[in-house]
């Protein structure tokens, strides 16, 4: 029986702000546990599955693809804590993997020879969580940290997807899960360097991380301690440590404002006494270096200039920023991102010219030196110093990747220089770097600004010709599209399409002004740098609108939504994921989850009727019109905390009643969260479910 295209009921609302208002005729969705959400959502479901029943071979082979690329019988290159050596492995035909170890004999810093396919004769399991997924539609992991002596780990489980953890301790000695368990956790946890307590947080009811709680090991939960709150619905909060195992560090922020407080890791049940006061619009963080003998606080701040600057001052004198001496001074054309701190050296990630970038400066005197660039062969890469949990480490491992060269896991010998590759991804199937290509292209805005757009494709390619092309956006937040290995993009630039990624503004790519101008009352440069992306695209001959397609999720989808209404004769399809589409209805409830942290990046439309207006220019859903539109597929996940599955529901709904042509789909998991589903079987097929649609819209199927 032929499915026809749900028709939702029109319930109209009215709602009114400052004299503006709306008729919202779908809001009735909101309601998720009502039988009438459920059963319109399977109705949307059942109907997207008609419309792409004649993609499932296509679907079958590129998820065949991607799984016959992938090493499934693999593991990770063992990272060294002080006692073990800890590590990864993935088994063919299971989907989440199992963490294990095995203790350091000696003092090599080389990784253990370990096999793949067998386990090492001292290897333990320290968590399987296949096992613990078993009996679940999804499963994810909020936390998994042991203690420094390798007695006890700790983690935390969702299997509903709503980012809500539940919190447990494993003794490794015994393998007997202790009897403590905390419940409604947030991402993360941390042990007291004497194994006593350990530390997390948890969210208010607008899921925002307002608390750090400490627990007694051993004790029942009704009795763990808050320490610390933070009653201002703009900040999060959350807890770490210094990599030198000195001081605890509650992180106090919001999307403008930063503040530090600290607690001697030898006192866990001590006061945190705060750094440096918040001030409005300053954001910072600190790290702890030893130099010269001398305790010094490192801080990355952006009170001098927005692309941030990096001071110190010695433990015990920072008060203000003004007690901080300057070591590198805020810079225009650098962005400052980050600093690590070890016994003998620093890290210092940087962005310049649109491109993150790492140097090194050797701690070796009685004061800081100079940070040295670490240079690498490609122009377009990404490369970063991880699992380096310790301090006194003579050899950092450092991960790195590009469009076309997998994955890469180096370590670097700090006192030479010296990279050594412990591993490659391998891409099974004859995967060959030099069939593939990438490279910088610059389009230009409205307003003159030149925006990058990152061109992936096959090198045997006849750029004479135009080509089926997929254009990804996100443009949000300061985060940047870096350059990465992706063996599903094979898939899409072996039948011959182009992968294209804007790097707009709102993304953190050409610094922090690149930021600020594409949010609050800029936002709408996001959309425009977007839509120029497309036209340079076009204009240079490299694709035509029947073979453009877009696609964004999450404020990404937001983008989608917005250029499917301003621009859409440039797009044959947008495919949306988790699409944050009714921007306006959200963040004018405050009650819902992020709503009043997102003030700071979207403004505040509740209270200021400037703002108000502005989003209501740009809002995909209030400016659903009566117009031809591309064809539009939203994907979306019922137990989503971060973007509700309302949002793209009442978008595909307005869209059916109201355009004058496309179509529109919704596909919605029903077992799932912001991230879709879990397992990486599952994953898998969910990519290669739209990317066969992705495909067939360009006309590449």
């Amino acid at each position: 029986m032929t499915v026809q295209p749900p028709v939702a009921d029109i319930r109209p609302i009215t709602r009114t702000h400052h004299g503006r208002s709306f008729v919202d005729n779908y809001e009735w969705m909101r309601e998720k546990t009502a039988p009438e959400t459920i059963e319109y959502l399977n109705a949307e479901n059942a109907y997207t599955e008609q419309e792409t029943a004649h993609l499932a071979p296509l679907r079958e082979a590129i998820f065949s693809e991607i799984s016959s690329r992938i090493k499934q019988t693999d593991m990770s290159v063992p990272s060294r804590t002080e006692k073990y050596w800890y590590f990864g492995r993935t088994e063919e035909g299971k989907s989440y993997g199992r963490s294990c170890r095995i203790p350091v004999e000696d003092d090599s810093w080389t990784p253990p020879e370990i096999h793949p396919d067998s386990p090492h004769p001292r290897e333990e399991v320290v968590l399987d969580m296949d096992a613990l997924a078993e009996g679940h539609e999804f499963f994810s992991l909020g936390a998994m940290v042991a203690t420094r002596s390798g007695r006890y780990v700790a983690y935390s489980t969702d299997t509903s997807g709503d980012e809500r953890f539940e919190l447990v301790i494993k003794d490794l000695s015994t393998g007997e899960l202790l009897p403590d368990r905390i419940a409604d956790t947030f991402y993360g946890a941390l042990f007291s360097e004497d194994e006593r307590y350990i530390f997390y947080t948890r969210v208010d009811e607008a899921w925002r991380p307002d608390s750090v709680w400490r627990h007694e090991i051993g004790t029942d939960a009704a009795a763990d301690v808050r320490i610390f709150h933070e009653p201002d619905e703009k900040f999060w909060v959350s807890i770490g440590k210094t990599r030198s195992n000195k001081y605890l560090v509650i992180d106090d922020s919001s999307k403008l404002t930063s503040e530090q407080w600290v607690c001697p890791m030898s006192d866990p049940t001590g006061d945190f006494e705060c750094v440096m006061p918040r001030t409005s619009g300053v954001e910072y963080g600190v790290d702890h270096a030893v130099v010269g003998g001398e305790d010094r606080w490192l801080v990355l701040h952006n009170a001098t200039g927005p692309n941030f600057a990096l001071g110190w001052a010695r433990v015990g004198e920072l008060n203000t920023v003004e007690d901080l001496h300057e070591l590198l001074p805020h810079r225009e054309d650098v962005r400052l991102e980050g600093v690590d701190c070890f016994a003998e050296q620093l890290i210092l990630s940087y962005r310049s010219a649109g491109l993150a970038r790492l140097a090194i400066m050797a701690l070796d005197g009685a004061d800081f030196g100079s940070f040295a660039p670490i240079e690498f062969d490609e122009e377009l890469y990404s490369a970063g110093f991880g699992s380096n949990a310790l301090w006194h480490a003579p050899v950092l491992r450092m991960g790195y990747s590009s469009y076309t060269t997998p994955t890469q896991v180096l370590d670097y010998v700090v006192a030479t220089g010296e990279r050594i590759v412990r591993k490659e991804q391998e891409v099974l199937g004859g995967y060959e770097r030099d069939d593939y290509t990438a490279t910088r292209e610059w389009a230009t805005a409205s307003d003159g600004s030149r925006i990058p757009i990152s061109l992936i494709r096959r090198a045997d390619l006849d750029l004479s010709q135009p080509h089926p092309t997929m254009l990804y956006g996100y443009g949000s937040y300061e985060m940047s599209n870096e350059p990465g290995f992706s063996v599903s993009a094979l898939s899409l630039m072996d039948r011959g399409m182009v992968i294209a990624i804007a790097h707009i503004r709102g993304g953190g790519e050409m610094g922090r002004a690149w930021y600020d101008e594409g949010k609050m009352l800029k936002k709408m440069n996001t959309f425009t740098d977007f839509i120029a992306c497309a036209d340079y695209l076009l204009d240079s001959g490299m694709t035509t609108p029947q073979q453009l397609v877009a696609q964004g999720g999450s404020a990404g989808g937001l983008l989608m939504g917005a250029v499917a209404n301003l621009a859409p004769e440039k797009f044959a399809a947008i495919q949306a994921i988790v699409p944050f589409v009714d921007p306006l209805t959200s963040i004018l409830m405050p009650e819902l989850p992020l709503t009043v942290t997102e003030w700071e990046e979207w403004g505040d439309p509740l209270h200021d009727a400037k703002v108000y207006d502005y989003i209501a220019t740009y809002a995909p859903y209030e400016n659903v019109c009566a117009q031809n539109y591309p064809n539009i597929m939203a994907i979306t996940s019922l137990n989503d905390t971060r973007v509700l599955y309302v949002e793209p529901a009442k978008w595909i709904a307005k869209l059916r009643a109201t355009a004058t042509g496309g179509q529109f789909l919704l596909k919605t998991e029903m077992v799932a969260g912001h991230g879709g589903v879990s397992g990486r079987y599952d994953k898998w097929k969910q990519t290669a479910f739209e990317y066969a649609w992705v495909l067939d819209q360009a006309g590449a199927a």
